[in-house]
């Protein structure tokens, strides 16, 4: 077998907030895949916010940051959150003024007023502009007050200060680990509130063993910091030119930019095709 190829989506694979991948970056994945490859997702969206992205051909996912991991239709992890954590990390966001976006397997939800936040705030790194897009264009994100109780995975924040973040991290931080990206001009922080039990790499880990595959044989390309588990466990790291400075630094290899067809040139500098 060849090797396995991990893909985050937004920034790396598309654009942020895109759902349409450049051709050449399809035609490099297809490449990859007739050359005995296999390509997977490895995105912090669902498999809802993923789905149009997946079907253009992939093997399997690592979805919600490695909370849902699947190859083809077989569920190899499958992992939400307690309801109790769930219910008290939203009333403790809420309270402090947080806006916050849930994601179950099928649905998101998001606070009515995150429309105005965003608004107001300036470009950001590529997780800002996805959420705003994605806002923008309703890709699946429903108003909060539509929550109907099905299985949360995950909770997305977005706030002015890190103060308001406090109280959560008193009562959860040690169950959940707070993804806080790269603060960039728009003066607003913004992250993900992660079950310790699952992250990309061990998502990547699960599809490895899946496949008997060692991890030296893995590759896995990404933009952001939730990324890293993902680029610390691969046995070839790649970031984008247009990813995070830090995530460069951890990176063995950058390649050029989304839009200047980086993908497919990375995996040709790989010899993956």
């Amino acid at each position: 077998m060849g090797k396995i190829i991990f893909l985050d989506i937004d920034g790396t694979l598309t654009q942020p907030g895109c759902n349409v991948p450049p051709e050449s970056a399809m035609v490099a994945v297809r490449k990859a895949r007739q050359n005995g490859h296999k390509v997977l997702l490895c995105s912090g969206r669902n498999p809802a916010m993923m789905d149009s992205v997946y079907k253009l051909g992939f093997d399997g996912a690592v979805a919600g940051a490695g909370g849902y991991v699947f190859v083809g239709d077989k569920v190899l992890f499958d992992c939400p959150m307690p309801d109790e954590d769930f219910r008290l990390g939203m009333k403790l966001l809420g309270d402090q003024g947080v806006f916050r976006t849930i994601e179950a397997k099928d649905m998101s939800y998001g606070d009515e007023e995150l429309g105005d936040f965003l608004a107001q705030a300036g470009e950001g790194n590529s997780e800002l502009v996805r959420w705003r897009k994605a806002l923008a264009e309703q890709l699946d994100i429903h108003p909060i007050s539509e929550y109907d109780g099905r299985p949360i995975y995950k909770i997305v924040f977005m706030c002015t200060s890190a103060s308001q973040l406090d109280d959560a991290r008193a009562a959860l931080e040690k169950d959940y680990n707070f993804i806080v990206q790269d603060v960039a001009a728009h003066k607003c922080l913004n992250g993900e509130l992660i079950n310790r039990k699952f992250d990309k790499g061990r998502g990547v880990r699960i599809i490895a063993d899946y496949f008997n595959v060692p991890l030296s044989d893995t590759i896995g390309f990404g933009d952001s910091m939730n990324d890293l588990e993902m680029i610390e466990t691969v046995g070839t790291s790649v970031c984008m030119e247009n990813g995070s400075p830090l995530l460069k630094e951890k990176s063995d290899m950058v390649c050029p930019r989304v839009e200047e067809d980086g993908l497919y040139k990375g995996f040709v500098r790989l010899g993956l095709i």
